[in-house]
């Protein structure tokens, strides 16, 4: 009998939030990535995905293996398809063992990949669009580790000018009257592996449009695990569901010790009374791919809705 050919590598786990797309790979202590398409940033690189590669920014939750494992490559490969260099994002605290990591692969290559290399503090913001910036914080893990929100800066009319005509308001800012203020609208949150604690509790957080966090451990059983580790248990899920604000909490890095079929049961059992269909595991591609071909569906049906009025 002739050995068996090797099995076919996953496909990236996809969800469509509109207006965004969370795409990419995430199991627990072996690589996880995460490309957010429309804002050009991916979270972490412990592998790097082909469709990874489009994105300028890489922000880096902490510095574990699975979590950067694809840094190099994914700055090489940049450079070579011509694609402009990378731009690395993470905690001052690892950036020096960043560079040295990326010094190392320069030497073994004997020619140098060049990228960019952002240091980052608590609290730190940097625009990465234009009025869209990324701010991060601080979380609790078994090395340095940061989280990261990405917050659209909207301007607004201030409301003593409301009703004020065009003429007016031209006046005022002419005079240099400051007559609109700046809003933070949280569009997407990311935790790396982190143990629950108050960065869970940030308005900020609580506020955003989509939040994108681990969910190591699913059995009931694995608690003290996951306290070990510092990392979030499904139970901590359900104590958090009821301050989250998000349309969409997806749950990344969960450990092969949970099948997906089962944790998906263990998720609709546990958040009865907070609405399940607000949370999705980012690789179960069972249950995204049926939600996907819904919102097809959906979509082509009001295209041909929109068609029929237009024909009318």
């Amino acid at each position: 009998m002739i050995p068996k050919p090797p099995p076919r590598e996953g496909a990236l786990g996809f969800l469509y939030l509109p207006p965004f797309r969370v795409q990419g790979v995430s199991v627990a202590g072996e690589a996880t990535a995460i490309q957010i398409p429309e804002l050009d940033i991916c979270f972490d690189m412990g592998l790097c995905p082909r469709a990874c590669l489009a994105s300028k920014y890489v922000a880096i939750s902490h510095g574990h293996m699975d979590h950067i494992g694809g840094l190099a490559y994914y700055c090489s490969q940049r450079r070579f398809q011509g694609m402009g260099d990378g731009t690395l994002i993470c905690d001052k605290r690892i950036a020096p063992a960043v560079r040295a990591m990326m010094a190392g692969f320069n030497d073994l290559e004997q020619q140098v990949t060049p990228y960019n290399l952002i240091e980052i503090e608590h609290e730190q913001e940097i625009e990465i669009k234009n009025n869209v910036v990324l701010r991060a914080f601080q979380t609790e893990h078994t090395s340095p580790s940061m989280g990261y929100l990405i917050v659209e800066k909207r301007s607004k009319l201030k409301e003593e000018f409301n009703g004020f005509p065009q003429e007016k308001l031209r006046e005022l800012k002419d005079r240099g009257v400051e007559i609109t203020r700046i809003l933070d609208i949280p569009l997407i949150a990311y935790f790396g592996d982190t143990a629950p604690g108050a960065p869970l509790l940030r308005e900020d957080i609580r506020k955003a449009q989509i939040v994108i966090s681990e969910c190591t451990f699913i059995e009931p059983d694995h608690k003290e695990r996951a306290k070990i580790g510092k990392h979030l248990h499904l139970d901590d899920i359900v104590e958090w569901m009821p301050i989250l604000e998000c349309e969409m909490l997806v749950l990344t890095h969960v450990s092969r010790r949970s099948n997906l079929s089962f944790a998906r049961k263990r998720l609709r059992e546990v958040l009865q009374k907070h609405d399940p269909s607000r949370v999705a595991f980012l690789m179960d591609h069972y249950a995204n791919k049926q939600r996907y071909e819904r919102q097809a569906e959906e979509a082509r049906a009001k295209e041909a809705e929109l068609a029929q009025t237009a024909a009318q």
